[in-house]
């Protein structure tokens, strides 16, 4: 199933930021029996597309599994370590995902955010300049791709949970 593009309309460049420059954030799927599951992801947003990319290795395929099974899904961004931001909202984002049920062993579409994990997580270009650290760790580089679709992006000013949420407008263009 193919989600439209969908763009976000009302909401300020420090929540763009946000998006942007966190480092990580937290995916919830839901389980089979309806249970919500969270784990910690790198999400790379693609304002063109309105869309977030995650990727997870095919070792651990769950949140993939989940997405298949049902689409709604949730990213919450609360944590701005290492961002550079400084009394950063919190952005919580509710939408749909797509995990295609295909195995991507090459970074052709996504060298930009290879590159930024890169830049964020030096020591991990250590590891994969190390051709027998590849051989053992193959599995880890076979990737499935997740795409998340917004369809509500709620944001707390400074991260402040105690105040009423912000609410930015979305559209559906294509």
């Amino acid at each position: 199933m193919s989600y439209p593009s969908r763009k976000i309309i009302n909401f300020p460049p420090e929540v763009e930021a946000v998006l942007r420059e966190f480092r990580t954030c937290e995916m919830s799927t839901l389980a089979k029996d309806g249970t919500p599951i969270t784990w910690p992801v790198l999400p790379f947003w693609r304002p063109e597309e309105g869309r977030f990319l995650i990727t997870t290795s095919v070792g651990l395929p769950q949140k993939a599994f989940n997405v298949r099974r049902n689409p709604h899904v949730s990213l919450l961004f609360s944590d701005p370590t290492a961002s550079g931001l400084i009394h950063s909202s919190a952005v919580l984002v509710q939408g749909t995902a797509e995990a295609p049920d295909e195995v991507v062993t090459s970074i052709v579409g996504f060298e930009d955010e290879m590159r930024q994990v890169f830049q964020r997580q030096p020591a991990s270009g250590v590891y994969s300049s190390n051709p027998f650290a590849r051989y053992l760790f193959d599995w880890y580089y076979m990737r499935l791709l997740i795409h998340v679709t917004s369809h509500r992006l709620l944001w707390w000013p400074e991260g402040d949970f105690q105040r009423t949420p912000l609410e930015a407008e979305i559209e559906d263009v294509g």
